[in-house]
């Protein structure tokens, strides 16, 4: 795993294929500098589109939920050709988000795979509703909810523990965030059980696997 949650001096992405420490520096770098509204858009003019016709070298891989508040690209501080970007609802697995993550590693070289959740996610809060309260969904929004029921049941003793005086609300709100979490580090996992390929890099390739957490109230990432 990474060691340092560091960002880095602010610069371009060095050529090549990056360290994970360097391009986990280098995204932090610029969600810092989205969140302090000190944005660069950088990669993104002509010169640039041009450089991409003939192909990509992204330097990370970042899996994340579906949601319209978190694009990668943009809480980042990043342009066209810097990110390999795949987004599922509650960061979901299935054959083609974990064929799209092997094709990021075997195939673009990218050395650095991202899960990023975020507070408030929706799908994590359907599938909350799921099994606190029997709740039910149409068409494949229930397949997204039970994807992520094993992570809401492993969450529950912890919350147990936790709960607080507050209003039920805002234990609510906080037994969301920690599902989140732990759903982050739970694909994380998946990733290298269900995937050869993946698991095969990170052992023996350096390819590293950060679960981090983008906070709507900040607009802050952090590793989890």
């Amino acid at each position: 795993m990474v060691a340092s949650t560091a960002p880095a001096a602010a610069g371009s992405v060095p050529e090549g294929r990056v360290e994970p420490e360097t391009a986990w520096r280098t995204l932090l770098a610029g969600n810092a500098r989205f969140a302090e509204q000190r944005q660069r858009h950088p990669h993104q003019d002509a010169e640039r589109r041009e450089e991409l016709v003939d192909g990509q070298e992204p330097f990370a891989c970042v899996l994340s939920c579906a949601d319209s508040r978190v694009p990668p690209e943009v809480v980042f501080d990043r342009g066209l050709g810097d990110l390999f970007t795949i987004r599922a609802a509650g960061e979901v697995l299935d054959e083609s988000v974990i064929g799209s993550v092997e094709y990021a590693v075997e195939y673009l070289g990218v050395r650095l795979v991202v899960v990023l959740g975020h507070t408030g996610c929706g799908a994590v809060s359907a599938a909350v509703d799921l099994v606190r309260d029997g709740a039910s969904y149409t068409g494949s929004v229930s397949t997204i909810a039970r994807a992520i029921e094993g992570t809401v049941l492993a969450t529950a003793p912890q919350a147990d523990r936790e709960k607080s005086t507050t209003a039920p609300q805002a234990d609510r709100e906080r037994f969301v965030d920690a599902c989140v979490e732990n759903q982050a580090r739970r694909v994380v996992t998946q990733l290298t059980e269900r995937s050869a390929t993946i698991r095969e890099a990170a052992a023996g390739r350096g390819v590293e696997l950060v679960p981090a957490v983008y906070d709507l109230h900040d607009s802050r990432v952090s590793r989890r």
